[in-house]
């Protein structure tokens, strides 16, 4: 039985330096398609994967929720899986990505994370995300949401928001259906942790959990994180 066509949605920003090694890593498969999203890059991105012969759309100042929603909407595959750049799949991922969908009442699915670093701070990170995921079955972007497209057309896709696009999306497909976690992990980059430290990143990550839950704008939310960043760069 022929395997269903997954389309791999990679959204990207000013991703020059590491597009075309993501994207080597993920031509061996015929029965794939990758689509890369760019959302304005003033580097080399677009160019750099245009090269690689992928489809490539741009949307110019949107956001990463639109961005996914662009390359879904184009997407001529079954399944849909949304990667970010710096993460890598295993490599039998397409098989794990079908089989983990054909389980009873799972609409949706994502891998366990391992992340590229040797500080033992990082294995924190990845048993606090091991014990998330399975104990209230809440992946992140991070850890390569999948998902057949007829759900996603039907959930309306990811929500047009600045901020926490991948956890809102996740509590309204956890009422639809279970999400199951593949028998294998993602690889993803250190880099968003380095750049504030993994203890000062995660602690910013749950006052935006907190704000959010408690209501507060996912524009405020966004701004608080943007600034985060700012002064970090500022200071350095």
């Amino acid at each position: 039985m022929a395997k269903d066509i997954i389309s791999i949605i990679i959204p990207v920003l000013n991703e020059a330096a590491i597009i075309q090694t993501t994207l080597r890593g993920l031509q061996r498969d015929s029965a794939l398609e990758i689509i890369v999203v760019d959302g304005g890059s003033v580097d080399e991105t677009v160019t750099l994967a245009q090269q690689m012969g992928v489809r490539v759309i741009s949307l110019v100042g949107r956001g990463r929720a639109a961005q996914m929603n662009a390359g879904a909407n184009i997407a001529q595959g079954e399944i849909l899986l949304f990667l970010h750049i710096d993460t890598q799949l295993p490599p039998d991922f397409d098989d794990l990505v079908s089989n983990t969908l054909e389980q009873p009442d799972v609409i949706a699915g994502a891998f366990e994370l391992t992340i590229d670093g040797a500080e033992r701070s990082l294995r924190w990170i990845e048993m606090l995300v091991k014990m998330r995921s399975h104990l209230f079955s809440l992946p992140y972007g991070d850890q390569a949401i999948f998902i057949t497209k007829q759900v996603f057309k039907d959930m309306g896709g990811y929500s047009d928001l600045p901020i926490m696009e991948d956890f809102e999306f996740i509590k309204r497909l956890k009422r639809q259906g279970k999400i199951a976690l593949a028998p294998g992990a993602v690889t993803t980059s250190s880099r968003r942790w380095q750049k504030l430290g993994v203890w000062k990143t995660t602690l910013i990550n749950q006052l935006i959990i907190i704000g959010y839950y408690l209501g507060v704008s996912p524009t405020k939310l966004s701004n608080f994180y943007r600034s985060q960043k700012c002064n970090k760069n500022h200071s350095s």
